[in-house]
């Protein structure tokens, strides 16, 4: 007897879904955009002003790359869950 209980979380809609994954991966193309050019000031002689806000930038887009990774990846589960 197993004692798993069966899933009741609702499921994403499938028009939902597919629109959410095309925001997902336009997302991160912008973040990806982002990143490079914040790598590429980075390299740039700046002073210890300009590099907070360079740290700033790097962390907040490394932070949203990782939670458009998880919307990605919950997307993907609801989508082999069906």
């Amino acid at each position: 007897m197993s004692d798993q209980k069966p899933d009741t979380t609702p499921k994403i809609p499938v028009s939902i879904s597919k629109e959410l994954r095309a925001l997902a991966h336009d997302l991160s193309n912008s973040l990806e955009t982002i990143m490079q050019a914040a790598y590429l000031l980075s390299q740039a002689e700046v002073d210890e002003t300009n590099k907070k806000w360079l740290g700033l930038i790097d962390h907040a887009t490394r932070d949203a790359a990782k939670i458009n990774r998880e919307i990605r990846e919950l997307l993907r589960s609801q989508s082999q869950d069906s």
